[in-house]
């Protein structure tokens, strides 16, 4: 068999994702919580839950809008459209009392100066606004990223790279200026390829996913708690939290499901163990945020087997990608001979 240098370089890139992905434990058992009607939801990414709404946006290519459908029916009944050409819309994040911060964060290219913020009026009822408009900068420079979280305690934006070569997460200033940019701050490392993330209600957590898993931290101390797969899904871009002590969790394309996860009991465990001041519920006990009608009942049959919350799972990662950085090494060596 013939492979272009490229093919070579690229399997080998993706060498310690494959590894990783085939040595997890299986796939969480999701429950559909409801089904995207609108035709127009064809690459649902960001994902949040307010007011009783399911706030969703288009992936890049789209106008700037974002989709407020109600999920006892999976009907949109609202629409804001707040851009005509934005760049790469990826992510959103809560903003509180009828508002959500729309990211215009994407850079698969690396070659943007600055990527912006909004914060966005949304509900029942179509609206078209013009927002005020923050811009962002990283001080290394251009990142790509699709992950847009806001605090619960404090309402400040973070920021999570999405990179082949490992993830970073970024701190917004505590009060955006809309006249000049504003400068992310990295404060520690995540998990690569990050397509998605979110903040627990009790402010000690956030749980940042992939394509295929999610990983639990401590916040603001970055430590790792916990990884677990999450269901299987073409393009798993989407997560929130339903305020029932689980995660809603959407994928691209028209007329997907969204679905609820549970944390596992394994992970509840150690975040309970890494933080003991916390309750085992990630909610910390009652919320005010609403819950999905059809998912309010937890899933049977769940088990403390179903994630892993001691860390060994992480081995094939790093084995992975020894070996990724050695053949790559090799090939570089094979080329110069040539």
């Amino acid at each position: 068999m013939n492979l272009n240098r490229d093919g070579v370089l690229g399997f080998l890139v993706l060498l310690p994702f494959l590894m990783g992905a085939a040595a997890a434990p299986a796939d969480q058992p999701g429950q559909v919580a409801f089904t995207f009607q609108d035709p127009e939801i064809v690459e649902s990414s960001g994902l949040v839950l307010q007011d009783g709404l399911v706030l969703t946006t288009n992936d890049s290519g789209d106008v700037g809008r974002v989709f407020a459908v109600d999920p006892a029916i999976g009907e949109t009944v609202g629409v804001t459209r707040w851009s005509d050409d934005p760049v790469d819309v990826e992510a959103l994040a809560p903003a509180g009392d009828g508002e959500v911060w729309v990211g215009d964060i994407g850079d698969n290219s690396d070659d943007r100066d600055d990527v912006q913020v909004a914060r966005v009026p949304v509900g029942r009822g179509d609206r078209t606004v013009d927002p005020t408009t923050y811009d962002l900068v990283y001080a290394g420079g251009p990142v790509n990223a699709e992950t847009l979280m806001s605090d619960p305690t404090t309402g400040r934006l973070y920021v999570a790279s999405k990179s082949v070569f490992g993830g970073r997460l970024f701190e917004a200033p505590a009060r955006l200026d809309p006249d000049r940019p504003n400068r992310l701050r990295p404060i520690g490392d995540v998990l690569p390829i990050a397509t998605d993330g979110v903040f627990l209600p009790d402010g000690r957590h956030v749980v940042i996913r992939d394509y295929s898993v999610a990983t639990v931290y401590t916040f603001p101390a970055l430590e790792e708690v916990a990884t677990f797969r999450l269901p299987t899904q073409d393009q798993g871009e989407g997560l929130t939290v339903d305020g029932d002590g689980g995660l809603l969790v959407s994928t691209e394309g028209q007329g997907t499901d969204v679905l609820r996860v549970r944390l596992p009991d394994a992970v509840r465990r150690a975040m309970a163990a890494a933080d003991p001041s916390a309750s085992a519920s990630p909610d910390g006990g009652p919320s005010s945020r609403a819950t999905v009608g059809a998912t309010s009942s937890p899933e049977p049959g769940r088990d403390a087997s179903a994630g892993t919350a001691d860390g060994r799972s992480t081995w094939p990662w790093f084995l992975g990608a020894w070996l990724g950085l050695g053949g790559v090494g090799l090939l570089v060596l094979a080329l110069r001979r040539r």
